[in-house]
């Protein structure tokens, strides 16, 4: 009995698959295949153990699933709703895997490929795609998470050369990273300026797990401190002129956190329909009772819609259409409406459902944190509030 528990049921009451082109069908099933045979096996010790899985991250490479839809260097043909079925599918399975891949590609990546430099893009990108070297992204900052905006970490010219100082915290892969995405204030103008910065040859550069985490515990978080840094010139993202260009990075992020939390919705539904299938009370399967239905229903209801909600991103995306506010409020709306599936699984499975073996415990976890990270929902919330009323409400 639930021997089975996790792996992919093909959830698609919509229909969603007849709107694809068989390329994205393909990286679906790739992913999804790679979830179900690889990472459920093993991946309730790793979270038990806070051990980062770096064979998984590499069978990523391997299979060809890391860019985000980067064109070239080495990166696979990805339209943007295959990209986005990619994060679901990782997410589906596990969201440490599904984190990994968002800073390693859709953070650290896409700022090179975005802002850098032809020579910054054909050193890192390929590398990176095969997951021969992993990525950071390092903005968010021990008292500037929400208003990173404002943050403090300087960088000063000196001769040919550039000097970092300041602090920064919560960075994903910060500890195993062979470059830093790091984001500083110039000094000179005022204006933020992005460095790529090689931990194992840069002086001043400080990286500490951050340990204690009781969500995402398969991906390491570093507090990273920046003494004096140096880096030369040509580490600079020469079409980094402003936080507005760090800002339309993370607008791609906010589509990518969304697909990620359809896919802990869409494990944490299909993990309560079979086990409530199978699952015996007073004399009956739990799905023999109506409560039980109508929890079930309601939970597919709210996976459909994030779903549609995914699937009009991704053709946004390709329409050249999407915007900050249309990723915040998609953002917004499946990491609240995933946290309330998942929640609901777990109290469908009663005991059981606080088990690493049943996985929704885990998926309910890791959910905190997507519900935080790349913009909390109050901040979501206000980018959409600012577009619709014309009245920024952010202090």
């Amino acid at each position: 009995m639930f021997e089975t528990l996790g792996r992919s049921r093909g959830t698609d009451y919509f229909r969603i698959a007849d709107q694809l082109t068989a390329e994205e069908r393909g990286y679906w099933n790739r992913a999804r295949h790679f979830v179900d045979d690889e990472v459920l096996p093993v991946i309730g010790d790793h979270w038990e153990r806070a051990e980062f899985p770096r064979d998984l991250a590499r069978r990523l490479g391997e299979l060809g699933l890391v860019g985000d839809g980067i064109a070239g260097y080495g990166c696979p043909s990805m339209s943007p709703i295959a990209t986005g079925l990619v994060h679901m599918e990782l997410n589906r399975g596990d969201g440490s895997i599904g984190t990994f891949l968002g800073v390693q590609a859709g953070l650290a990546m896409q700022s090179i490929a975005m802002l850098g430099s032809p020579e910054q893009k054909e050193r890192w990108l390929p590398p990176m795609a095969r997951v021969d070297a992993f990525g950071a992204f390092a903005l968010t900052e021990p008292t500037h998470g929400s208003d990173s905006v404002a943050l403090e970490t300087t960088a000063r010219r000196d001769g040919d050369a550039w000097v970092l100082d300041g602090e920064k915290k919560w960075i994903g892969n910060g500890t195993i990273a062979d470059v830093v995405v790091v984001w500083a204030r110039d000094v000179a103008d005022g204006q933020v300026k992005g460095f790529l910065v090689e931990p194992a040859t840069t002086p001043g550069y400080h990286a500490e797990r951050i340990d204690g985490k009781v969500s995402l515990r398969s991906v390491w978080q570093a507090h990273i401190t920046l003494d004096g840094a140096r880096v030369e010139e040509s580490a600079r993202l020469p079409e980094a002129h402003s936080f507005k260009d760090t800002a339309r990075v993370l607008a791609g992020t906010r589509n990518a956190v969304a697909w990620g939390a359809l896919g802990h919705a869409t494990a944490a539904y299909e993990i309560a329909l079979q086990y409530c299938t199978e699952r015996t009370q007073f004399g009956r399967p739990l799905v023999g009772f109506q409560i039980v239905q109508q929890r079930l229903v309601t939970m597919l209801a709210e996976v459909c819609s994030m779903q549609l909600y995914c699937l009009r991103l991704g053709r946004l995306i390709e329409e050249g259409s999407l915007t900050d506010t249309i990723a915040a409020i998609a953002k917004m709306n499946n990491t609240r409406k995933a946290r309330q599936v998942v929640a609901d699984a777990r109290d469908l499975l009663g005991g059981n459902g606080i088990l690493l073996d049943f996985h929704v415990m885990r998926h309910m976890a890791d959910m905190e944190a997507l519900h935080t990270y790349e913009g909390t929902e109050t901040i979501q919330t206000l980018i959409v509030g600012r577009d619709i009323t014309g009245v920024g409400a952010f202090a």
